[in-house]
């Protein structure tokens, strides 16, 4: 039998358990941090055959969408092969031939592993080989590889194609080497109709006559760089420019809308500059084009020399759209074009490093437009991509920055928040431990080292090491290597009248109370404490455990001052009465970091609803728009988990008593410039006091609304989302068919999604029915279809008829959404639902299981199912339960 362990024995294990825990971290990054080296990076292709340089030509048919094509491959032979293998699907092969018709290859595809290998009778000498090959792909109607648009106009429906190909769908238009590591240089042909304009990489080189009404369309080669990098848009298009030392920037757009872009030509001008001396290396291409596409993909996508936007994120109409929208114009403009150099000019060599490209681009846009519009607090006002992050990765589900990725499928499923939002999270907290100037002179020897080619993250350490002095491999490989959020367990003793700290990790987890523990962490943690209102300590690096001399006995203690770290923070009963005391004198973003934590303490069992809802007491009316923001959240959570239980009514009743002083206090109309903090808090309290079933603000809202529809001017931009939001989810039959009428009588896209979605957000079953019956039409952008059945079952609280409706029309959604219809959107709809037999039809639901990448969805699923049905029982009753007693 065991012997019990003394304290002493205790405190020992304890210690060699930490440092057994910081080795093993350590290693696990020295592990999976290896310098780049083509040969060892990973992928599917074999390594013996790399492109150097394709001459592709292509003449798009816009009315069947086939797609013929021939390109020449000039390739580099490392050994003698008899057979090359690369990428291809959904592609033709005639003839392909090397070296001026040698020799013909036989061809064989391979749909599953979307490859195509080219057998030749004789074996081909190492060396310089090229390669020809004639095929015909196909233009798709879903936004993937190269695809169509149809959009509205006054003078008709018209039709546009763009491209969009990360991570591997450059296969889908050419065939390729569609690796990231297989860098090239790309010379592009296009013929195309006259009256048309294309847009690809590099200007056009040449233009020519060809047969019929046709012509030719050249464009100057590229650099080398990565497949999923190219880019082509051919449309009735027009075209803004302006000159950026040297560099022309344009703004792309369909007819008749390039004034809309002009706040985007300017903003994409001064981020140029910023990041040419941010960078130490001048933006490498003679123009750089944002083009704006209404339709095929949402989001944006850095192409090399061309990014595409999905027209809402990129133009700025001031009669449809709010002040407000600049924020996110200019903040997506700003994340892709940090592309331009980290991913387009220095690479990830694999999927595995994605976050080199995402979680700096998201990291550099939040600093840039810090730099350029301070009063936005952009680091203060986006404290959600953190908290988003977070609570993905306190799940079992999580998995590390850096992660293995099998194939294609797996590589789609690293775009999620633990890539982009902890990647910029950890940036900025190895940013603030290094020092600005010595993390910036580190990323400039990044990037002078590694143009043109790839990397990994142990590249951009040793140049950071080298330039900052300090060692930050192990405290960024804690981070990097290994999922999961540090927790620092933080409690005050006084010994007399002197006070001492003490710091203890643990691992924080939100996960159903009935399952088994996730393994232990060890973080090697920058952490910045100090007194509530004074000058914090000396900078602790917790590498376990610490006690610290903490001040006068009594005094309030805040750990992660400034909400820089990565890390949640559990406090004592002492010191949390301390700081609750000196709540209203903290600075925002540490104010907004106590309450944060709070509600996470309660999701992971670890605090009760109680000591949540009496922090609300602490609450100013008054207080920044960011901490009214994360109540906003967690009451919208609260509510979504309350749909058909007893505790809903409670719980919304609460939720309006506590926004209501915080909504008068700005009220309806408000002065200021329309682009500030109280419009956007003014917006979300409307919609969220609609959603809560506020009858004062859903009057008003229709009233308005009504108002409007006599006179555009009587509502402003700024609030008409809000508004139309509120209208839509209390929508009848007549107001629903206005709202329709409204969306398909505009030609510009923010308004045809607002009206779109607010039909979409009807409670009425009848009303939700014909919004899913419109999916099915081709009314309906393909690139909003998922969202509208998913605002039918969210905001119009239908899940389970538009499941059924799902589960229906399966076949008929996937052949026009494509494959990430059933790896990703039938993962993440399920999450409308929140018990166990949802949960069990889920997992029995054949489609999605049928890849990697969609079982790597369904898992995650399936864990925040479990999670919801988790707070549903066990948070829903106490918080009924504690509102009950104090706040009849």
């Amino acid at each position: 039998m065991n012997k019990p362990a003394t304290h002493v024995q205790t405190a020992l294990l304890r210690r060699l358990a930490t440092a057994i825990g910081l080795l093993l971290a350590m290693a696990a990054g020295a592990q999976a941090e290896q310098t780049f080296s083509f040969d060892s990076t990973p992928g599917k292709l074999p390594k013996t055959v790399v492109p150097l340089n394709y001459a592709i030509e292509l003449t798009p048919d816009f009315t069947s969408l086939a797609l013929p094509g021939v390109e020449t491959v000039d390739i580099e032979l490392r050994a003698p092969v008899a057979q090359v293998t690369l990428n291809a699907i959904s592609t033709t092969f005639a003839e392909v031939t090397i070296d001026d018709g040698t020799q013909r290859a036989e061809v064989a595809t391979d749909a599953t592993a979307q490859t195509a290998t080219l057998t030749f009778a004789q074996p081909l000498a190492a060396g310089r080989h090229r390669l020809r090959i004639a095929f015909t792909a196909q233009i798709n109607k879903f936004g993937t590889g190269l695809f169509s648009v149809d959009y509205p106009t006054k003078a008709g429906i018209k039709r546009l194609i763009s491209s969009k190909l990360e991570p591997a769908d450059a296969r889908r238009i050419f065939p390729c080497w569609d690796e990231p590591s297989f860098k090239a240089s790309f010379a592009l042909t296009v013929v195309i109709p006259r009256n048309l304009l294309a847009v690809g990489n590099m200007p056009i080189a040449s233009e020519a006559p060809a047969a019929g009404d046709l012509k030719k369309v050249t464009f100057a080669p590229t650099p080398k760089m990565s497949t999923y990098l190219f880019e082509l848009t051919i449309g009735e298009l027009e075209r803004v420019t302006a000159d950026a030392g040297g560099v022309t920037i344009g703004v792309v757009t369909t007819e008749g809308k390039s004034g809309q872009g002009r706040f985007a030509l300017d903003s994409a001008v001064k981020l140029l500059a910023y990041y040419n001396d941010y960078f130490g290396v001048k933006y490498p291409l003679p123009k750089l084009d944002l083009i704006a596409v209404p339709g095929g993909f949402g989001g944006a996508m850095e192409n090399w020399g061309g990014i595409t936007f999905f027209e809402s994120r990129l133009l700025f109409d001031p009669a449809t759209s709010a002040e407000t929208a600049r924020r996110g114009i200019f903040a997506i403009i700003a994340h892709e074009m940090a592309h331009m150099w980290f991913g387009d000019l220095v690479t990830m060599a694999w999927w595995d490093n994605l976050w080199l490209n995402e979680g700096f681009a998201s990291w550099m846009a939040t600093k840039a437009s810090q730099q350029f519009y301070p009063q936005w607090q952009s680091w203060l006002n986006g404290y959600g991509a953190k908290q988003f992050a977070m609570a993905l990765d306190a799940r079992r589900t999580s998995h590390p920055v850096q992660q293995p990725i099998a194939d294609h499928s797996e590589a789609v499923t690293a775009f999620d928040a633990i890539t982009y939002n902890k990647g910029q999270a950890l940036i900025r907290m190895l940013e603030t431990y290094l020092g600005e100037a010595a993390f910036r002179d580190g990323i400039r020897k990044y990037m002078a080292a590694h143009a043109y080619s790839n990397s990994t993250t142990a590249d951009l350490w040793q140049a950071l090491e080298t330039s900052g002095g300090k060692t930050i491999t192990g405290i960024a490989a804690s981070f990097t290597a290994q999922d999961g959020v540090p927790l620092v367990v933080a409690e005050t003793a006084c010994d007399g009248a002197a006070q001492h700290l003490t710091l203890r990790q643990d691992r924080f987890v939100i996960a159903p109370a009935d399952t088994a523990p996730l393994a232990s962490r060890i973080w090697q943690i920058p952490v910045a404490v100090g007194p509530a209102r004074g000058k914090p300590f000396d900078e602790i690096l917790l590498q376990g455990s610490a006690d610290i001399p903490a001040g006068a006995c009594g005094d309030a203690i805040k750990v992660n001052l400034g909400d820089i770290g990565y890390y949640r923070v559990e406090y004592g009963p002492k010191n949390r009465a301390a700081l609750l005391n000196a709540f209203p004198q903290m600075q925002v973003d540490d104010r907004l970091n106590v309450v944060t934590d709070s509600w996470a303490l309660v999701q992971a069992g670890r605090a009760e609803p109680a000591s949540y809802l009496a922090l609300l007491d602490a609450l100013d009316a008054g207080d920044h728009r960011a901490v009214w923001d994360q109540v906003i959240s967690t009451f919208a959570a609260l509510n979504r988990l309350s749909r058909d239980r007893a505790e809903r009514r409670v719980i919304q009743a609460y939720a309006r008593a506590k926004l209501r002083p915080v909504f008068e206090r700005i009220g309806w109309d408000g002065g200021g410039s329309g682009d500030d903090d109280t419009a956007l808090l003014r917006a979300s309290l409307i919609s969220t006091l609609g959603d809560l079933g506020d009858a004062a603000v859903v009057t008003e809202a229709k009233r308005r609304f009504a108002a409007f529809l006599d006179d555009p001017n009587a509502l402003p931009t700024t609030l008409r989302d809000a508004v139309t939001h509120v209208v839509g989810i209390t929508a009848d039959r007549a107001t629903y068919d206005r709202l329709l009428a409204l969306a398909r009588n505009s030609t510009a896209t923010n308004e045809r999604l607002r009206y779109y979605f607010a039909a979409a957000s009807a409670r009425d079953a009848e009303l939700a029915r014909a919004t899913l019956a419109l999916t099915l039409t081709n009314e309906l952008p393909d690139t909003i279809v998922t969202g509208m059945i998913s605002t039918v079952a969210s905001a119009g609280e239908q899940p389970q008829l538009a499941w059924d409706f799902v589960q229906t029309n399966f076949d008929t959604l996937l052949a026009r959404q494509g494959p990430n219809f059933r790896d990703q959107f039938v993962p993440n709809f399920m999450t409308n639902l929140t018990d166990q037999a949802h949960a069990a039809e889920l997992a029995a639901f054949a489609p999605s299981q049928s890849t990697s990448g969609g079982r790597v969805m369904v898992a995650r699923a399936l864990q925040a199912i479990a999670i919801s049905a988790d707070l549903t029982t066990r948070v829903l009753p106490a918080a009924d339960a504690w509102i009950r007693a104090h706040k009849p």
